[in-house]
């Protein structure tokens, strides 16, 4: 598809994934003014060719496309509330919030063409523009975002009306957590029995129990690195998106509320800051073996 190159682009948020995705923005074209609370952020924008705002409505004034990458529901509100977008922006929600959220963001902006498009793949996958990209919203908007989604993600699917993309990313978290827990529990069962657990991993790899988590995280796990790429902060947070989304779903998912336990223990025990395969620790205390 043909990108609409020099489009003006609002990126409200700079952060770990926001500051690359809003340079890869920048290198495909289109006029990008962002705003985020670090100035260090902003200056990151300039340097990659960017501009920098002195506040978000300053950012959105004139934008053709906003894009808001923010760390939850609060910081989206927030900027929703002050910000006075023109008729007809298009609105694209890249931040991981409660899907009842995005639905009353798009019930309230009734001049402005909204999607959620939450987004997976970390730190890594917004360095490499190769995110997995899940848009919740009408499908004329969101073939209208398609073209700025591609210079960000390599999978970008429009999966139902608003809010499903969030439901979708609720969905994405709770099994990304809990493969890291089974990973975890592998990996401790592997050394408590006196066998290699590389040997073992790399087997397991190979098998019907391979995933991506083992394919990036093993070594890194077994070695005890855990310098976050998505910090374990985060994925409490994204778990308990995930439970209230089974709530206003009515169902029990008995396996999503252990991880979500875990996870919190996790913050609890003091590595919140680390990454979420930092789930290890958690288990070793569990096991008796920290």
């Amino acid at each position: 598809m043909t990108r609409p190159k020099g489009s003006t682009v609002a990126f409200i948020g700079l952060g770990i994934m926001g500051s690359p995705m809003a340079a890869h923005l920048v290198a495909a074209g289109h006029d990008v003014t962002g705003f985020d609370l670090s100035p260090a952020s902003l200056d990151k924008l300039v340097a990659d060719g960017g501009k920098a705002a002195a506040s978000a409505q300053e950012a959105v004034s004139g934008a053709e496309v906003v894009i808001t990458m923010l760390p939850n529901h609060p910081q989206v509100e927030a900027v929703i509330d002050e910000v006075a977008f023109d008729d007809g922006t298009l609105l694209i929600d890249m931040s991981t919030i409660r899907p009842s959220t995005s639905i009353e963001i798009a019930r309230k902006l009734s001049n402005v063409r909204v999607l959620d498009a939450p987004v997976s793949g970390g730190q890594t996958g917004a360095v490499q523009a190769s995110l997995s990209i899940m848009v919740g919203g009408n499908e004329a908007d969101f073939a209208a975002a398609r073209p700025f989604l591609e210079v960000v993600g390599k999978t970008i699917v429009h999966v139902g009306p608003h809010g499903a993309g969030q439901v979708v990313k609720a969905a994405n978290q709770l099994m990304v957590g809990g493969i890291y827990a089974l990973v975890a529990e592998s990996i401790v069962l592997l050394e408590a029995s006196g066998v290699d657990p590389k040997a073992g991993l790399d087997v397991l790899a190979g098998g019907l129990a391979a995933n991506r988590i083992l394919d990036l995280k093993r070594e890194s796990m077994i070695a005890r690195e855990f310098q976050p790429g998505f910090r374990i902060d985060l994925h409490h947070k994204d778990m308990g998106i995930a439970l209230d989304a089974a709530r206003a779903a009515d169902v029990s998912l008995p396996v999503t509320n252990q991880i979500a336990a875990l996870v919190a223990a996790a913050r609890a025990q003091g590595y919140g800051s680390l990454d979420h395969s930092a789930l290890l620790k958690v288990i070793e205390n569990f096991a008796g073996r920290s």
